[in-house]
């Protein structure tokens, strides 16, 4: 057990990990991750989360089931009623997942940040010319916060506050890895990956966007909204009308493993208390708060 710690805590595994996975075929390797997890053999699927927990701190005691068909229902897994207490204040955005903390701040100039010193602009990430026509001024002053998903989470993501779902803007890409070794070498990585665009409206009528960016192993997600899986081997139109209303800490869809999640949100909301880069947080934990000139100024502080 020492040696598995030691392993999944080493300082150079974040080094190996880049290594293995950036410096290979990564769609092709992802596709067949895609395939092996769907298979159903008890022993397959016993085997490969074995392997799985060497190399993470994988911990399913929070599961509502203890067996699995296969490694695709683990990693989609989810969790006993009542462990995720949602936060109800009204001035509060709850976290839509479990993650750690990445890069957060202020938007300025329609650029934000995927790591200290690698700057990404909103333009470069929305791609599409209508969405670059409207939501950079839109969020112009506004809050962005990345979340990342580790291998081991919850990967199950849910509406920070009672919303609107009007829109779903697909965009296909690359299957970087999103860890923080690769953040800190590859210039605007999410603008390169597979990502979907989530176009939200609080009951107020204040627009923002919920960005889930898919990685290396994880090139696919699924929206309750939508009736097709969003993958690598998705050829259907990139703008998917919608109409869903969510109540807060609702569940929205998920990843089929794990990667991140930006969240945009305009002026007027800064980070809650204690949120910064490093922090680890639980769904439904208030990540984003209605904010006053008075206090504003603080709560964009944390620029990465």
């Amino acid at each position: 057990m020492k040696i598995q710690r030691k392993f999944q805590k080493g300082w150079w595994q974040e080094d190996l990990n880049f290594l293995i996975t950036n410096r290979i075929p990564r769609i092709t390797l992802t596709r067949f991750i895609g395939w092996w997890s769907k298979l159903e053999h008890p022993w397959l699927v016993k085997g490969s989360i074995a392997v799985w927990r060497w190399f993470s701190d994988l911990d399913l005691s929070e599961s509502k089931q203890q067996t699995f068909a296969s490694l695709h229902a683990c990693f989609t897994r989810e969790l006993k009623p009542g462990l995720r207490p949602i936060n109800e204040d009204p001035s509060v955005l709850s976290s839509p997942c479990d993650a750690i903390v990445g890069a957060c701040g202020e938007i300025r100039d329609g650029v934000v940040f995927q790591a200290k010193g690698f700057p990404y602009t909103l333009d470069s990430l929305l791609s599409a010319p209508d969405l670059i026509q409207r939501w950079p001024a839109l969020l112009e002053g506004g809050t962005f916060i990345t979340l990342r998903l580790t291998s081991s989470m919850y990967h199950r993501f849910h509406a920070p506050c009672a919303a609107h779902l009007r829109h779903v803007t697909y965009i296909s890409g690359d299957t970087w890895n999103v860890n923080p070794i690769a953040l800190a070498r590859v210039k605007e990585l999410f603008c390169k990956n597979e990502r979907a665009v989530l176009h939200l409206q609080t009951l107020e009528g204040t627009p923002f966007l919920i960005v889930p960016v898919a990685a290396v192993l994880v090139a696919s997600m699924r929206l309750h909204a939508v009736d097709v899986l969003l993958n690598l081997r998705y050829k259907g139109p990139n703008d998917i009308p919608c109409d869903a209303a969510y109540a807060k800490g609702q569940e929205m869809g998920w990843f089929e493993h794990g990667s991140t999640i930006l969240v945009f949100v305009p002026s007027g909301f800064g980070l809650a208390e204690g949120i910064e880069t490093g922090k680890t947080i639980r769904m439904g934990e208030a990540l984003l708060k209605a904010v006053t000139s008075s206090n504003r100024h603080k709560c964009h502080t944390f620029v990465t």
